[in-house]
């Protein structure tokens, strides 16, 4: 069973549709190496694996691939939203579009549709790890091969310098973030140990005020003034929650 949580994995940011990319990565979706396969891959192998512990690791494996699965369609969505039928057709996307409009539909590139074949799950624990590891290797040769070939061109190059530093930015907020949970953590604890020491001087300068002479409790007097005033704790507001869809469309 699942959890489905109603945001996407990593944040889709797409402005300018462009039908002719749309092309390339809807095969990222269902093409021979795309996330479809790699999600009933994982998700129909784990069932023949002799220790339970690999059979979780092939679920955690298959429902990542999920979501990279939904984070394709949403990129392929918001490519080709809002194009006339002039646009898609010179962007050589108009037999896709003669079949599904602006559905999305897993095929590869070039217009094969998605094929069970392109997975096995043979029922054999060795086999069917070894075919596992050959897949990721491929999908590491071709990330790479990708981000040689993005270098290459100059828009991309600078998008792609925009998306590192944007992730490193988005690094360094979630640093700074747990930095300031931990301080407030930190001060949190601080406050509350102060608390109690005013608290226990408090109950000091009562006790001496019960059993000084009189002429000692001016002096007690004195010493409760240099005591800090104790801060008033404001409610804190609860902010609303709601719900959203994380930029996916639909």
């Amino acid at each position: 069973m699942w959890n489905y949580e109603k945001r996407l994995q990593y944040p889709i940011n797409i402005t300018t549709p462009n039908a002719k990319i749309a092309q390339i990565i809807m095969s990222q979706y269902g093409g021979p190496d795309g996330e479809m396969g790699a999600s009933m891959r994982y998700l129909s192998q784990r069932y023949s694996m002799p220790d339970r512990r690999v059979c979780g690791v092939l679920t955690d494996i298959g429902t990542e691939e999920l979501a990279h699965l939904e984070m394709v369609a949403s990129i392929v969505r918001k490519l080709t939203k809002g194009l006339s039928a002039e646009e898609l057709e010179a962007a050589g996307f108009a037999p896709y579009y003669v079949d599904h409009t602006g559905g999305i539909w897993p095929q590869a590139a070039g217009g094969i549709p998605f094929n069970a074949c392109e997975f096995q799950s043979k029922g054999d624990a060795l086999t069917d790890l070894f075919e596992d590891m050959a897949a990721e290797q491929k999908a590491r040769e071709l990330k790479v091969e990708n981000q040689q070939l993005q270098q290459k061109i100059p828009s991309m190059k600078e998008k792609l310098k925009e998306a590192q530093e944007r992730q490193r930015l988005e690094n360094e907020n979630r640093q700074l973030k747990v930095q300031v949970e931990y301080l407030e953590k930190d001060l949190s604890w601080e406050r509350g140990i102060s608390a109690r020491l005013q608290e226990g001087i408090g109950a000091v300068l009562d006790f001496l005020d019960r059993h000084l002479p009189e002429q000692f409790r001016p002096l007690v007097e004195k010493a409760r003034e240099l005591l800090p005033v104790p801060e008033v704790q404001q409610p804190e507001r609860e902010q609303e929650r709601g719900h959203t869809w994380g930029g996916m469309e639909l």
